[in-house]
């Protein structure tokens, strides 16, 4: 298994960066160990798929998660708000990373994804293959 560790830096987008290094390193199939540190802007999705909420406050990332790759990155996270509430969702671009971000991914050698539209849920959805 291949690790990347990255640390992110005020200012950047934690979905557009997350991104940028997918496809920096031109990653097949990867997930997200750990993902700390903080943000000055949460903007994130709920369920349905439409409701798109935002915080403009500091927040610590308490969760992050999901699957990476260059076609496709699908992550979810947490966020820890001052008053120690809790906001979670699906993570848009607009998290803006506020001090910083220790990320650290790692990539799955024997298994690779492609992206598909799904019928049923009408999304581009992730296609799982082994090499």
């Amino acid at each position: 298994m291949k690790t990347i560790c990255k640390r992110l830096r005020r200012g950047d987008d934690l979905l557009g960066s997350i991104r940028e290094l997918a496809e920096k390193e031109k990653l097949h199939l990867a997930v997200v160990l750990s993902g700390v540190g903080c943000v000055s802007r949460v903007r994130l999705r709920d369920a349905s798929g439409v409701t798109v909420q935002e915080v403009e406050e500091p927040c610590e990332i308490v969760s992050l998660q999901g699957t990476v790759s260059a076609k496709r990155c699908h992550l979810h996270a947490a966020f820890s708000k001052e008053d120690l509430s809790t906001i979670g969702g699906h993570l848009m671009e607009g998290c803006t990373v506020n001090t910083t971000c220790e990320l650290v991914l790692a990539e799955l050698e024997d298994w690779y994804c492609d992206v598909e539209q799904d019928a049923e849920t009408g999304y581009d959805e992730i296609v799982f293959h082994q090499r």
